[in-house]
């Protein structure tokens, strides 16, 4: 996700964006010019972002700014046949040239790539696809009346995140009530004994149930990964409702016993008991831990029951979970009743990196040489599954058995399905320590993105990463746009875009202000009134 300028219409992109912030901020009621300015200013910096009508310099494609202006060609690309193909839809089946209805959101026409996408193509300065993306949101975008299941977890951090990614950034309104609107739709999978939420809720019918595979329970990464959105919308709509769903749920997790210091990956939001044993830093449990040390860099560092939480389920994880390889690498494997359950470590894990270096440059602690340690290791695990693939993109989930290290084995893990884990985890470890292999490992990466997953309809997953010519699995997921493109480009950009002491990145990659810290948190002190959507029926 980078591309930026510094060419001949420089001038006429600055003005306009200083305008339409300026004007997106007048609709809102802020008094906020100057933080506008400097918003724009700093996207607007030679490693700021894009203008659009800028083209790749053929002669100078190994400069750090061609490197961003090939990411903001993937996402133009990306984009424009999903508006082609899709626009509306949530996903793009980029092979079919057609709208991808069996996505985590279903045949619906919630616009889920539009929602993911518009903050990236913010940051990037493609400000005519913003403004196509934010029309569709202020006259299309309604949650009341859907009539099929959503996931909770999945339209907080796409939805409910990415409307307050841009309201944050803008502060256009429309996006702040587009987000109330849609967690309102949410509350009612939270009239629970616990407080503890099902995982699905019909915001028609307001039926809540669980998801079959997982019997009666909820899932940790999905009850622990709704806080940073829950309390941010609250802070800026001045509705203390959506805070209080979350604090439950914080409640809950910290006065429950927790098994050697580690929590579960099920819990009976009727009972409020854990469900089987087992643990994992990857899928069913990844983001809580994640969320843990974000919602205490986002309260300005105020949140430090957080802050505990996560130190003390971290120490727990890397004494029980974290495994090193005979061939020396390190990784995350999983616990099911206290035991090793297998020698492998997801794909989803390897964002972990990024968390651990973001844990160990925040506070100072018995834990802070440790953490930084362990962000470099995995990392570096997570840089070997890549390229030992002959696709040098990484499969789902990687074994470490007998002679294979860092592959898969299972058909059903060798996918990948345009993942952006491993690249956060780059986007973070450059920013922070300023390796240069970082950065090459991110380009090795979108070289690998243009020759396997680029198409002629988009960009799509790959059914087998060891495969020279890989066949495409037809999806074109949201969130390679929402991330996996965000941060490639954040990664080729200067450190003032986006800068982490004042931007924290939810778990879909949308970045929300720093309580305190930054300028653009719009947070109010008595509730402001939400608009509604009087004519639609």
């Amino acid at each position: 996700m980078r591309k930026f300028i510094r060419l001949v219409a420089v001038s006429v992109v600055f003005t306009a964006a200083i305008v339409l912030v300026s004007q997106l901020n007048r609709n809102a009621g802020v008094s906020s010019t100057h933080h506008a300015d400097r918003v724009a200013r700093a996207l607007h910096s030679p490693g700021g972002r894009f203008n659009s009508t800028t083209h790749v310099p053929e002669s100078d494609a190994n400069t750090t700014l061609s490197k961003r202006l090939q990411v903001v060609q993937m996402m133009r690309h990306a984009w424009n046949n999903y508006k082609l193909y899709a626009w509306g839809k949530n996903e793009l089946k980029p092979i079919s040239k057609r709208a991808h209805l069996s996505s985590v959101f279903g045949a619906g026409d919630l616009g889920a790539t539009i929602v993911d996408g518009l903050d990236t193509l913010y940051l990037m300065g493609l400000m005519d696809e913003f403004r196509e993306g934010r029309d569709w949101v202020a006259e299309h975008l309604h949650f009341s009346d859907i009539d099929s299941d959503l996931s909770v977890f999945e339209t907080t951090i796409r939805f409910v995140g990415g409307l307050l990614s841009c309201y944050a950034l803008t502060g256009d309104t429309v996006f702040r009530d587009k987000a109330a609107e849609v967690a309102d739709a949410l509350l009612p999978a939270f009239e629970t004994p616990t407080g503890l939420p099902y995982s699905l809720i019909n915001p028609s019918t307001k039926a809540s149930r669980q998801y079959h595979w997982a019997g009666p329970n909820s899932i940790l990464s999905e009850i622990g990964t709704l806080h940073m959105e829950f309390t941010y919308l609250s802070d800026v709509t001045g509705r203390d409702v959506y805070r209080k769903k979350v604090e439950r749920i914080r409640e809950v997790l910290n006065n429950i016993e927790k098994p050697g210091d580690l929590y579960p990956n099920f819990i009976n939001p009727r009972t409020g008991q854990w469900g089987q044993r087992h643990m994992s830093l990857g899928a069913l449990g990844d983001s809580f831990y994640e969320y843990l040390l974000k919602a205490w860099l986002v309260s300005g560092r105020a949140d430090a029951q957080a802050r505990a939480m996560f130190d003390a389920a971290m120490r727990a994880a890397l004494d029980k979970m974290l495994r090193v390889s005979p061939a020396g690498l390190a990784y995350l494997a999983e616990l099911k009743y206290g035991r090793i359950l297998e020698e492998k470590m997801d794909h989803l894990s390897c964002f972990s990196g990024g968390m651990f270096a973001l844990a160990s440059t925040t506070l100072d602690n018995s834990e802070s040489e440790r953490y930084m340690d362990v962000a470099r290791k995995l990392t570096h695990t997570c840089h070997e599954s890549y390229i030992r693939s002959e696709t040098k993109l990484g499969p789902e989930a990687f074994k470490f058995s007998g002679a294979v290290e860092a592959r898969a084995q299972k058909s059903n893990e060798k996918v990948y399905l345009l993942r952006p884990e491993t690249f956060e985890s780059y986007f973070i470890m450059w920013r922070l320590t300023k390796d240069q292999k970082y950065r090459d490992w991110g380009w090795e990466a979108v070289q690998a993105l243009e020759k396997h997953c680029r198409v002629e309809g988009g960009y799509t997953g790959l059914v087998n990463v060891y495969h020279q010519k890989p066949q495409g699995d037809d999806v074109q997921q949201s969130f390679f746009l929402a991330e996996t493109l965000k941060y490639l480009y954040l990664l080729f950009s200067d450190d003032t875009l986006l800068p982490l002491d004042e931007w924290v990145f939810n778990t879909e990659a949308h970045p929300f202000p720093i309580k305190g810290k930054n300028p653009l948190y719009r947070g109010v002190d008595k509730p402001v009134e939400i608009a509604k959507d009087e004519n639609h029926i």
